[in-house]
């Protein structure tokens, strides 16, 4: 309980959206510095979440989750490129590139890489919009049965097959991941949009090379000499929002980054994630696969970016300084796979 259900145990009529052919290479760009080839208005519509369990009733379902039903600053949401906000002030993001060890599971809701609490060598997560360091705790991946959605969050309407989320805790005002989940500023989530390619994230393969022996709940595989900063797209540009966390009880205490680039996984890949089943191998009930939750209304929170338009305006002196605006015009880029 407390995950998007999927097709096959579904009562009732949902609403599945059509494939939209437009990729994108940065999923933004300035106007002025990159070549524009299309955009899209196309609406993103989930698959239903009208089940008892599903999403729209979990505040309804248990009183601790009245977040989930009544909170102002839910996630995900659905990024819309004419109303984000430049904002010099953000720095680069920064992760430790060293590799650590840990476990994948299958929780019967999702599938998660955990890190060994008893490594010596902690990957640190600092820069961007964070004021805090935190400290990575785990890697949670959300993906379709079908290839026109599976991402929780959306651009401009258009979803991914896949996202994953890298989560952190903020480790210099809590001690641990469980105290820091419900605490202000306690969670940043870095998340990563999957796109269709031929070859994969090599980091990415170290996960899913793994998932055949996971294909039932509760099933759990030891996973060694992960990269967490290798699982990154080559881009230093993201998107930023403070929002909540995509599960009961959604607590409104994450800052979301979502990079500015998809990594790449495969059909085979694909394949291997869609095998897994939510229950053991008596009862293997449903697929894994759909477990996302649908966007979530904005309520004029500032979705803010670190990508410059170049755009300067008249400052002391005449001197020419960048200022934080809204006059933006985004467009999606044509996809192009390097």
């Amino acid at each position: 309980m407390g995950v998007l259900q999927s097709e096959e145990d579904l009562n009732v009529i949902c609403l599945i959206p059509s494939l939209i052919t437009i990729k994108f290479q940065d999923f933004f760009s300035p106007k002025a510095e990159k070549l524009i080839c299309g955009t899209t208005s196309s609406k993103f519509a989930a698959v239903c979440c009208m089940t008892a369990s599903g999403p729209a009733f979990w505040g309804l379902i248990n009183p601790e989750w009245s977040l989930c039903n009544k909170g102002r600053r839910q996630s995900p949401v659905n990024l819309e490129p004419n109303k984000l906000l430049f904002d010099p002030n953000l720095r680069p993001l920064h992760i430790d590139k060293h590799r650590v060890s840990g476990s994948i599971s299958n929780t019967g809701h999702s599938v998660i890489f955990t890190v060994d609490n008893d490594t010596r060598h902690h990957i640190n997560v600092t820069g961007g919009p964070l004021s805090y360091k935190y400290q990575f705790q785990e890697i949670h991946i959300h993906y379709g049965l079908h290839d026109q959605f599976g991402s929780e969050h959306s651009i401009n309407g258009y979803a991914f097959p896949a996202e994953i989320q890298i989560f952190g805790f903020n480790s210099q005002l809590y001690s641990n991941f469980s105290e820091a989940l419900h605490k202000a500023q306690g969670i940043v989530v870095i998340s990563l949009l999957l796109q269709l390619g031929d070859l994969s994230n090599p980091e990415l393969r170290i996960l899913t090379d793994q998932l055949d022996k996971i294909k039932y709940g509760g099933e759990e595989i030891e996973v060694k000499r992960l990269s967490v900063r290798g699982l990154l797209p080559e881009t230093d540009y993201y998107m930023t929002y403070d929002g909540s966390t995509t599960m009961p009880a959604c607590h409104e205490t994450v800052t979301w980054l979502i990079l500015n680039k998809p990594i790449y996984i495969t059909k085979q890949q694909m394949h291997a994630l869609r095998k897994l089943m939510q229950g053991d191998a008596k009862h293997p009930k449903a697929p894994l696969g759909n477990n996302f939750r649908p966007p979530q209304p904005l309520y004029h929170r500032p979705v803010r970016t670190n990508i410059d338009f170049n755009v300067k305006h008249p400052g002391v002196n005449g001197k020419q300084c960048p200022s934080m605006y809204k006059d933006v015009y985004y467009k999606a880029n044509s996809w192009k796979q390097h």
